[in-house]
This record gives structure tokens, C-alpha cells and sequence, in this order.
């Protein structure tokens, strides 16, 4: 029964990914291919220092989540279960995206499915918070720009 739950949600992803690629690759119009290849080049170290750059901020809010999580529950459930969703959403993303820089260093495939991972789950946070406007912009660049640089991971 796990194996075939397992075997369906693969196919829903492997069909998301592949309708995906149509639009952003062969539909949308292409990236030119130098700044596809400066992306490439530079996008391991640019996920590097983001996430050096995020992960005081984030053990500061998980300190003061693990204080005010009470409190927030008070301003009603839902703001409390909508609070601690966006912790944990952020940080399985940070964990994935620290898991694909020595991968991205190496231009391998695993790594660029990790990146892809993360922001399908950023949409699904965006979705859940009814934030429209980073499901549909942040989203839709960032699945842009992944799917654009795709072949360049083998």
C-alpha cells in the first residue's frame, strides 16, 4: 500500500515537472544562453551566501517561536498553525537548499531537484497563506529560472 501511495505521488510529480517544462522551456520564450551559463556558474555560491545570510535571522525566530508559539495561538488557532507552518516551511527549505550547494557546485541533476523541491514548497507555503502574490511572482520566476538552467545539470 506505501509502495503504491509512493508510485502515485512520483507520477503527479513527474507530470507537474514535465507540464512544467513545457510552458517555462518550450513555450516561454529562452534565457540568452550567457546568462543561463552566469547563473549556472554563479548560483551555488549565491545560494551560499543567502543562506549565511538567513540562518542568524531563522535560529532567532525559532528561539522566539519556541517562546511566543503559546502566545500566538491566542491571537486565534489559525494564526498559530499559520506561524508555526511558515517556521517549518522555512526550514525544510533552508535544509533542502543547504543539501543542494555541493551538488550545484558539481552541476548535478540530484542538486537541481532538490532547488526545485524547495520552491514547490515555498508555493505550497504561499498557497496555504493565501499569498497570492508570492505564489504567482516568486513562484513563476523562480521555476522559470530553474527550468531555463535545467539542461545545464546532468
Amino acid at each position: 500500500m506505501i509502495k503504491l501511495m509512493a508510485t502515485k505521488n512520483k507520477s503527479v510529480l513527474i507530470t507537474l515537472e514535465d507540464k512544467l517544462e513545457e510552458l517555462l522551456v518550450h513555450k516561454a520564450p529562452p534565457l540568452p544562453t550567457a546568462w543561463k551559463e552566469v547563473i549556472v556558474q554563479f548560483s551555488p555560491w549565491i545560494t551560499l551566501i543567502l543562506m549565511i545570510l538567513v540562518v542568524p535571522p531563522l535560529l532567532a525566530l525559532l528561539g522566539l517561536g519556541a517562546v511566543l508559539a503559546p502566545v500566538s495561538y491566542m491571537g486565534g488557532v489559525n494564526n498559530g498553525i499559520n506561524y508555526t507552518f511558515s517556521l517549518l516551511v522555512s526550514v525544510v527549505s533552508l535544509v533542502l537548499q543547504a543539501m543542494a550547494i555541493p551538488g550545484l557546485f558539481k552541476r548535478s541533476r540530484k542538486a537541481w531537484y532538490l532547488l526545485y523541491y524547495s520552491t514547490l514548497l515555498g508555493a505550497v507555503s504561499s498557497l496555504i497563506e493565501f499569498n497570492i502574490g508570492g505564489l504567482i511572482v516568486g513562484t513563476l520566476v523562480s521555476m522559470y529560472i530553474l527550468f531555463q538552467v535545467k539542461s545545464y545539470y546532468k
